[in-house]
């Protein structure tokens, strides 16, 4: 399990950062890095240092090639860097050779996203959902928890014991993640009855989805008035939320809020997560929440439908919440000053596709229409005409065809 690189004890780790420009990737490796930035501060650590690679393909044996680890070994002695951060998930080789060759603790996003996990869940389903990914992203790294012992291989009164007690590991974890398995099936069926109770009652569910820190909780604290919090982390919100919300039409339907997404996210972790995520196979209306003012908005949008794809949601009906549109530029680069700005600036490109709603959480604009909206998307009067990526724009650098009126119309400076 990979320790939290987050204590108020010891002194905050120095993290050097490393990422392959590999071809196809969905984001270029220097935004890729600034993401893992972040991830890696909202750990508890200092970035004190970067640097990437173009690679058509990673190198099995340590990810990046032979240069660029000699490279590595410079630059995070040169910064004094006790860790280095990978963009990417390494196989237990590679992070074990990568150990060896730059001397200092490797990690790589996985881990990196694991550990922060592991300090917001905070219900007793959070905490099993991420020790159960925890330890499966464990079990096939056990042999290099004990690499000291690979110094003395072949001594006398070592290689029995380490061997011995790594098949012990093994069993131990086999077992405690057997045990977790058999607990969040409990609460599955503990959901499952509560969402039929929920089913008698006739409340119908609308489920926030979206990016990480794209202003779910904001958002669903300024549509209910609820209590929810709200912080401008990644991951500030793991575990799922559900506050009541009463419509324009005198509905009252539960919206819930869910752990949000984030590109390369550990497939372990969705499969963990399974019994939380299935609050969204019952949901009525997704509610896909972005933040328009991101500059990787597109990425991000596109991140979340093929998250939602391999959940099996993408078919649900899906309402658009643009969120944060107190942030765009008007025709002369200036920062909106009110909500009729905002929408003309964004109209002027192009009227918004029926399904797609305009809103800035923390300024509470266009909430009454958001409601309205969430009414027509329950009863089925909003046909989803656009996919989130055409509305926030093609990536750049791609080829675009014929652009619809929308395509473009945002611009965030």
């Amino acid at each position: 399990m990979p320790s939290s690189m987050h204590s108020t004890e010891r002194q905050r780790d120095r993290a050097f950062l490393v990422a392959a420009d590999i071809y196809g990737s969905l984001l270029p490796a220097a935004e890729s890095l600034d993401e893992l930035a972040e991830l890696a501060r909202t750990a508890g650590a200092e970035v004190v240092g970067r640097t990437t690679q173009r690679l058509e393909h990673p190198n099995v044996a340590t990810y990046i090639g032979k240069g660029k680890v000699e490279e590595v070994v410079e630059e995070t002695k040169r910064l004094n860097a006790n860790v280095a951060i990978f963009d990417d998930e390494l196989s237990p080789s590679q992070q074990r050779n990568l150990e060896r060759a730059l001397g200092t603790k490797v990690i790589d996003r996985t881990a990196l996203i694991l550990d922060i996990f592991a300090t917001r869940a905070h219900t007793r389903e959070g905490r099993m959902q991420v020790a159960l990914a925890q330890m499966q992203y464990l079990l096939p790294r056990l042999a290099g928890q004990w690499s000291h012992l690979e110094r003395m291989e072949g001594a006398i009164g070592t290689r029995g014991p380490g061997e011995t007690q790594i098949e012990t590991d093994r069993r131990l974890i086999r077992s405690r993640i057997s045990r977790i398995k058999r607990d969040l099936e409990d609460v599955r069926t503990q959901r499952a009855l509560y969402r039929q109770n929920r089913q008698r009652n006739n409340m119908r569910v609308v489920a926030l989805v979206g990016y990480t820190n794209a202003g779910k909780s904001t958002l669903m604290r300024a549509l209910s008035g609820a209590d929810v919090l709200a912080e401008d982390k990644l991951f500030a919100t793991l575990d799922p939320v559900t506050r009541r919300l009463r419509l324009p039409t005198g509905e009252t339907v539960l919206l819930t809020d869910t752990v949000g997404f984030i590109q390369k996210l550990p497939h372990d972790l969705v499969a963990s997560f399974r019994a939380t995520l299935e609050e969204l196979e019952e949901a009525d209306l997704l509610l896909h929440v972005i933040d328009i003012a991101h500059p990787n908005a597109f990425e991000h949008t596109r991140t979340v439908e093929d998250t939602l794809t391999e959940l099996g949601v993408s078919a649900k009906p899906v309402l658009l919440a643009l969120n944060k549109v107190d942030l765009v530029k008007n025709e002369v680069g200036s920062t909106v000053a009110t909500f009729d700005e905002a929408r003309d600036a964004i109209v002027a490109a192009g009227v918004p596709p029926p399904n797609v709603v305009l809103v800035a959480a923390e300024k509470r604009w266009g909430l009454e229409n958001l409601r309205e909206r969430i009414a027509d998307g329950l009863d089925g009067r909003i046909t989803a005409s656009a996919a989130a990526p055409e509305v926030v724009g093609r990536r750049r650098g791609e080829p675009a065809p014929a652009p619809e009126p929308f395509e473009h119309a945002v611009s965030t400076g």
